[in-house]
């Protein structure tokens, strides 16, 4: 309680004095030793200098005389106790192990110092090497998803990341499921299933080979995206891969009834290499309007009519079929999420590279010779009719030819027979 009672009494400060008198008695020893000189105090020409300085560490002078009036000197009350003996030898052991030091140790404190700020000018070398060496490697902090980037350069094939990054798994709200695709759900989270990206990548790259396949046979290929933000994707992937595209609605009967509704679309017919070729305008005017050999929808919700329609002329269908769409509207499906723009564009990109590919297989098997195609039936019957009227062409000339060199005979009398007919003294 006594010695609680003097430390209040005489405050921090009181009691730190032994430690900052021992650290500045020797921090002037070692400047001492290494001829360091200490700076000037700074000048105390203005109100705020000196007040800073008027909160200054006290002198060795100020810290001895407080030290002597304060703690040397305890009170009268302190001093009558039987405590005051003890507390006597207790400050004297403190003031002489605090104010006592080795100056080896400060000697040796120095030295190495020294060593530390001689070796300071080799150290930065090191660094400036090292760094130049070194900034180099390590992370590098890219732009990993730029929203064109798909369109730009859409990629042949996606992996799990590219799905995951363009929100492919991301399904509706569990009420609005549709049973049967239950096969392609790997879970709920939050009341929202989730695709199986694992499912996507698989029935993606099928329904690339597919495509594929089609163009490497000379097949007509339409792109079909009617939502707002699909413009771009369809229009891109119809120049990949050769093929027709279509952005707006769709108008019902365009396949059943295309007598009517495309009786108007011009048409082209050309060679192996894509070259036109002459002489069918006959032929192409009364022929019937063109199918698609495949169509690939990116929103089955919205044209039900177009893949109606599909099934009825028998034509297969591609779609990316969402957690609330029925998968047996298409013929290939593709599970992902049809609502974001940027798995449609992904997805969209790679059947058209894939397009592209088998447009390429195509020239190249017609640059050695080999057609990849048969050649349609009505063209094929046009052929046929086309080599006939021409073989009856050339026997009509020929009976013609015929006829002509017969009359020439007829008509023609040679030598002898003139002199028979004259009496031999006619001269040609």
């Amino acid at each position: 309680m006594i010695v609680r009672n003097i430390g209040a009494r005489l405050g921090r400060r009181a009691l730190a004095i032994p430690l900052s008198r021992a650290s500045l008695q020797a921090q002037s020893r070692f400047l001492s030793q290494d001829n360091f000189t200490a700076p000037p105090p700074p000048p105390t020409n203005n109100k705020k200098q000196a007040a800073k300085t008027a909160f200054a560490e006290p002198t060795l002078e100020e810290q001895a005389e407080f030290y002597a009036e304060n703690i040397e000197k305890p009170t009268p009350e302190f001093a009558a106790s039987p405590a005051a003996e003890a507390w006597s030898a207790n400050s004297a052991t403190a003031t002489e192990t605090v104010t006592t030091w080795d100056p080896s140790l400060v000697d040796e404190e120095a030295l190495k110092l020294k060593q530390q700020i001689e070796a300071i000018p080799g150290n930065f070398k090191l660094f400036k090497q090292t760094k130049a060496q070194t900034q180099k490697l390590g992370a590098g902090v890219e732009v990993r998803y730029i929203p064109e980037q798909y369109l730009r350069n859409p990629p042949s094939d996606a992996s799990l990341e590219d799905l995951m990054a363009a929100q492919a798994h991301m399904g509706h709200n569990t009420s609005l499921w549709n049973p049967a695709n239950s096969r392609y759900i790997y879970g709920v989270r939050q009341g929202i299933h989730i695709i199986s990206l694992e499912t996507t990548a698989t029935h993606l790259r099928r329904a690339a080979r597919v495509v594929e396949e089609v163009a490497y046979r000379g097949g007509l290929i339409l792109f079909v995206g009617t939502r707002p933000g699909q413009r771009p994707i369809v229009v891109r992937a119809a120049e990949l891969a050769k093929a027709c595209h279509l952005f707006t609605k769709w108008r019902p009967g365009t396949i059943t009834n295309r007598e009517q509704l495309l009786g108007g679309v011009p048409l082209t017919v050309v060679d192996e290499l894509d070259r036109p070729l002459a002489g069918f305008e006959d032929h192409l005017h009364d022929r019937r309007p063109l199918a698609p050999d495949l169509v690939v929808c990116l929103n089955p919700k919205e044209n039900m009519t177009l893949l109606y329609e599909c099934s009825l002329a028998k034509i297969p269908t591609i779609g990316i079929i969402d957690t609330n769409t029925n998968p047996s509207w298409v013929t290939y499906q593709i599970p992902a999420n049809d609502d974001s723009l940027r798995a449609t564009a992904l997805i969209s990109g790679v059947l058209g590279r894939a397009g592209e590919r088998g447009q390429k297989r195509r020239l190249e098997a017609a640059q050695r010779g080999v057609v990849t195609w048969k050649t349609p039936a009505d063209v094929q019957g046009f052929f046929e009719l086309a080599s006939a009227r021409a073989a009856d062409a050339r026997r009509r000339q020929a009976q013609d030819n015929s006829v002509e060199e017969q009359k020439e005979k007829d008509t023609f009398l040679s030598e002898d027979a003139l002199k028979a007919m004259f009496g031999g003294d006619a001269r040609v």
